[in-house]
């Protein structure tokens, strides 16, 4: 999940006759188009799958037919999820809106598998503040669970789901469970770049700050 904490809410909400339509260009990322020009929304087609996928396996290896209204809980998530999406109140004060129309931040988590990492990890266990004068006085901010944050790092890559980076800071999970010493998680974490939940590199805090948003320390919180 993620959190905009705010006084005040509002927006303009979308007009009734208003179309929209889902379109795919070869070699391209999601566009979603409307009456008004072309919005491009970073996504991956295969965001919020993974429990779907886990669910339909559970039900093969215990031999029982998958609850069709169950798993049309889920599409019907999906499409909720792209719906609310377009909603200029959702978009406002909104870093992971923010993330995923940012070409230069796309651009790089494309590129690099470590920074994709290290921005999942900055995403965790802290919040964010836009750097602007009316967001510091209505202290208003944005955070996000460790689930969600991964979430957001898949529809970037325009890949995968939530699962391929929840944890992925953890030493434990990557340098294969108790059975390794604090020392070699450590080792293989520094060998491929990845830092731990909530840690924030420089990096990543200048292109947050090129983006228009500053890390609050504030760590009191565990969105896991």
């Amino acid at each position: 999940m993620y959190n905009t904490s705010t006084s005040e809410c509002g927006g303009i909400g979308r007009p009734s006759r208003l179309k929209i339509c889902r379109v795919m260009r070869t070699g391209s990322i999601p566009v979603t188009r409307t009456n008004f020009g072309v919005t491009m929304i970073s996504c991956s087609p295969s965001r919020n799958t993974f429990q779907k996928e886990n669910y339909i396996k559970r039900c093969a290896e215990s031999g029982k037919k998958p609850n069709k209204a169950y798993i049309k809980m889920f599409e019907e998530a999906n499409i909720n999820k792209m719906d609310k999406e377009q909603d200029p109140a959702w978009q406002q004060n909104n870093m992971e809106y923010d993330l995923r129309t940012s070409d230069f931040m796309l651009a790089k988590v494309r590129s690099s598998e470590s920074y994709s990492q290290n921005l999942y990890a900055a995403m965790c266990n802290r919040t964010f503040q836009k750097n602007e004068v009316w967001a510091t006085l209505k202290n208003q901010t944005w955070s996000c669970s460790w689930r969600y944050a991964g979430g957001i790092i898949a529809d970037m890559r325009v890949q995968g789901d939530y699962m391929d980076w929840y944890c992925s800071g953890i030493g434990g999970v990557i340098g294969g469970g108790s059975e390794s010493s604090p020392e070699i998680e450590a080792a293989i974490l520094a060998r491929k770049n990845y830092v731990a939940e909530s840690v924030v590199t420089d990096e990543i805090r200048a292109d947050l700050f090129r983006l228009g948003w500053i890390v609050k320390d504030d760590t009191d919180h565990d969105f896991v």
